[in-house]
């Protein structure tokens, strides 16, 4: 948990000659203990925190197989789309979450 008490999407670090969907795949089975099918590429972003900069590569995903189990995070929520600008999201979340909420109201995965 980089951000405690904050909302994250998942995700990880990308590992040498990895492509970022096979990356978002990996930590997502790792983390969450599920298989994802990646369906739309959204814009990246960089946000500098005081201590780190850090570059999200997000994407549109289902879930295909598996069972939610928290590994690495402390608690998850599966909310409607309207409903997810309630929650105290992690800085560098927030502008994926307003692009995923844009993208969402154009066409649904």
């Amino acid at each position: 948990m980089a951000m405690p008490l904050k909302w994250e999407f998942p995700g990880g670090k990308i590992k040498p000659g990895e492509t970022h969907e096979h990356c978002l795949c990996r930590e997502i089975a790792e983390e969450l203990a599920i298989k994802v099918s990646v369906h739309h590429v959204l814009a990246e972003v960089t946000h500098a925190y005081p201590d780190f900069t850090i570059t999200l590569y997000p994407f549109i995903c289902t879930i295909i197989s598996g069972n939610i189990i928290l590994r690495e995070h402390a608690a998850l929520t599966w909310l409607p789309r309207e409903d997810l600008a309630s929650l105290d999201w992690a800085a560098a979340d927030r502008p994926v979450l307003e692009t995923y909420l844009q993208f969402a109201g154009q066409e649904t995965p």
